[in-house]
């Protein structure tokens, strides 16, 4: 038996109102998804330059600071469909691992992309230390990849 607060979210009037729409449902996930993309866009491109692919004659705090306001936005855009999309199948996501996959990587993505990278990515930490900015790099692609592949698994389970 699900926890009160589960039952409760997917009782609430908006999951109750997705889920009986024939088209709420997948207009919130188009909308999600373009969240997505603007993170994804805004991340690779830093990342990459991180390890030395792609737009190497760009600083990368210059390339960061051009990034942080799209994955800001998509993290807001994301946030705000992701919540609505979760009341409506609250049951599904809670009994569901690639839900807690997704959610165990976005909250430690999240941590490590306005921490940590900030501060490398802001600093002469790249120049001076570039195994730190390779590892962080690394580390925030393949989280983000870890929302993506869980985020896709829940529709199939």
């Amino acid at each position: 038996m699900p926890p009160f607060f589960i039952q409760w979210c997917y009782d609430t009037q908006i999951g109750e109102t997705i889920r009986n729409s024939l088209w709420l449902f997948p207009i919130l996930e188009a909308f999600h998804l373009v969240g997505f993309g603007f993170i994804a866009g805004a991340v690779l491109t830093v990342d990459l330059r991180l390890l030395g692919v792609g737009m190497t004659h760009q600083p990368v705090a210059r390339l960061a600071n051009g990034a942080e306001p799209w994955i800001i936005a998509g993290v807001v855009l994301m946030f705000s469909t992701g919540v609505p999309l979760f009341l409506s199948e609250s049951l599904k996501c809670y009994f569901n691992p690639a839900f807690w996959i997704k959610m165990g990587c976005l909250l430690l993505v999240l941590i490590l992309t306005f921490t940590y990278r900030r501060s490398v990515t802001r600093a002469a930490v790249t120049l001076a230390e570039p195994a730190h900015a390779r590892a962080m790099a690394i580390t925030s692609i393949l989280l983000w990849f870890g929302v993506a592949w869980g985020g896709r698994w829940i529709g199939f389970s």
